[in-house]
C-alpha cells in the first residue's frame, strides 16, 4: 500500500486515504501486551474504506457542533489540536450532523462513521507485526507520537509527527480514539471480520492509541482501553471514517 492511492478532502480541510482490503492479526503479536489484547485473531478486511489521515480537530468539531468541549484551547493553533473531552454518545450526534451536511465524494454516496477496533488496528499496524508500526523500540516513539514523556502535559497540533507506513498520523499517542466496538475483556469472541463487536446496550466501548498523558506502552498498535459510553476525558478524541456505499447516478 502506498501514499499515492485515492484520497479526498472534506469541507473542513480533513484528508482521507483509501484503505484497501486485506488480512491481519488483531491483538498482541509480540507477547508483551496486556491479557485483554489476546488471543491473537486473524481478521479479514473485505470492504475498502477511507480513514482520516489525522484525528478530528477542534476546528472541525466546533464547525459541526457549534461548540468546543476541549480542555486544551489556549493559543492561536488550538483549532489544529485534536478535539477531546468527548464521549461515544457525543460522537453519535456529531456523526448524525456530519452525514446530513455532505456524504458524497469521488463519485460515490457514502456514510461517515467511527472505525471498528479491527479497522483501526489494521491501519495502525500498517502491515507490520511489531509493537508499533515503526518497530519494537520505544526509544523511537518520540519521532512518531505524543505521549507522557514528550507532550509537555498537553495535546499538540495534529499531524506534526511522522506518519506510519500507510500515511496516517497520530496513531500512536496524542489522544485515545474511540471505536465503534463494545468493550470485551479479550479477543476470545471476536468474529474475525472488520465489523464492530456490538452489544444491545452500549455501556462501554474500546478506545485505541494511547494519549498525551499515557506511558509509551499504551500507545502500541494492539493496546486498548475500556471507556464508558458517556465518559469524557481530556485525552480522548476520535478519527472519522467514510465508507462508500453506492455510485452517484
Amino acid at each position: 500500500m502506498n501514499v499515492g492511492r485515492p484520497s479526498f478532502e472534506d469541507d473542513f480541510g480533513g484528508a482521507y486515504l483509501l484503505v484497501e482490503p486485506g488480512q491481519f492479526n488483531l491483538g498482541d503479536e509480540v507477547g508483551s501486551g496486556h491479557p485483554n489484547e489476546s488471543p491473537v485473531k486473524t481478521v479479514e478486511i473485505t470492504e475498502p474504506f477511507f480513514l482520516g489521515v489525522r484525528p478530528v480537530t477542534q476546528a472541525q468539531w466546533g464547525s459541526i457542533m457549534g461548540s468546543n468541549p476541549s480542555k486544551f484551547q489556549e493559543g492561536w493553533i488550538s483549532g489544529l489540536r485534536p478535539v477531546e473531552s468527548i464521549s461515544y454518545n457525543d460522537i453519535e450526534l456529531f456523526l448524525e450532523r456530519v452525514n446530513e451536511i455532505k456524504n458524497e465524494f469521488i463519485g460515490f454516496r457514502g456514510v461517515w462513521r467511527l472505525p471498528s477496533e479491527a479497522e483501526w488496528e489494521y491501519v495502525a499496524k500498517a502491515g507490520t507485526s511489531t509493537r508499533w508500526s515503526f518497530g519494537n523500540k520505544d526509544s523511537e516513539l518520540d519521532a512518531h507520537g505524543w505521549h507522557a514523556g514528550n507532550s509537555g502535559a498537553t495535546t499538540r497540533e495534529v499531524g506534526v509527527k511522522k506518519a506510519n507506513p500507510w500515511g496516517f498520523y497520530d496513531m500512536h499517542g496524542l489522544v485515545y480514539e474511540i471505536t465503534s466496538d463494545s468493550w470485551e475483556s479479550s479477543h476470545k469472541n471476536h468474529h474475525g471480520t472488520q465489523l464492530p463487536v456490538s452489544a444491545k446496550i452500549v455501556s462501554s466501548v474500546v478506545a485505541k492509541g494511547g494519549s498525551w498523558f499515557t506511558e509509551s506502552d499504551s500507545t502500541r498498535a494492539s493496546s486498548r482501553r475500556k471507556l464508558g459510553s458517556n465518559e469524557r476525558k481530556d485525552g480522548v478524541g476520535m478519527r472519522l471514517l467514510w465508507e462508500p456505499v453506492e455510485p452517484i447516478d
